[in-house]
């Protein structure tokens, strides 16, 4: 069963409209559901260079590359120090295994660098995504703190009236607490 991630009348908006009444499970599900066909979405929009650099990123940190290269050394350090009778050391000061090994390395850093500013591109969309939920989370949070003062206050609940409540009910300015945040962290 697939049900369709925004209703027709959402998608002028970042909200969707109230969902089927039902358990948390179906939100949980449909946001499960939306964040997996975005991911493969940006999948499939991948080029072939970035394919490419996951795909041998992916590889080099795997076991099955460690025991390829173990085996590869080992091979070659038999080889080139003597001990496989009839084969003729080819490269016994080991430069050109240093050299092969430091040309790898130099390729291998790329990738994972590659793979490395991708994976903090999606971080930092995700990081948004968050703080733009909570901006959102606390303003709706706000209102209903509003709404209950005044509820309280109309029923002449005495704790309607609380001073600290007055600073709860101020919406939170970000920018306020960026500055804030880089202040301290210049003191």
């Amino acid at each position: 069963m697939r049900n369709e991630p925004y209703p027709d009348s959402a998608k002028e908006t970042p909200s969707t409209g109230a969902l089927k009444p039902g358990s948390f499970a179906t939100v949980l599900d449909r946001n499960i559901e939306v964040l997996r066909q975005k991911r493969q979405e940006k999948e499939r929009q991948a080029g072939f260079q970035e394919r490419l650099a996951n795909a041998i990123t992916r590889f080099s940190g795997s076991m099955i590359f460690v025991y390829l290269h173990a085996a590869l050394v080992a091979v070659w350090i038999t080889v080139n120090v003597g001990f496989v009778p009839g084969v003729e050391p080819f490269d016994p000061t080991f430069v050109i295994l240093a050299t092969v090994a430091s040309v790898e390395a130099i390729f291998l850093s790329t990738f994972v660098l590659i793979s490395q500013n991708r994976a903090a591109a999606e971080s930092e969309k995700r990081a948004e995504l968050d703080l733009q939920t909570n901006l959102l989370s606390e303003h709706e949070i706000t209102r209903l703190l509003s709404l209950t003062i005044a509820i309280a206050d109309r029923l002449g609940i005495k704790e309607a009236h609380d001073p600290s409540l007055q600073e709860l009910e101020r919406h939170v300015a970000p920018e306020k607490v960026l500055d804030k945040l880089a202040d301290e962290e210049e003191a």
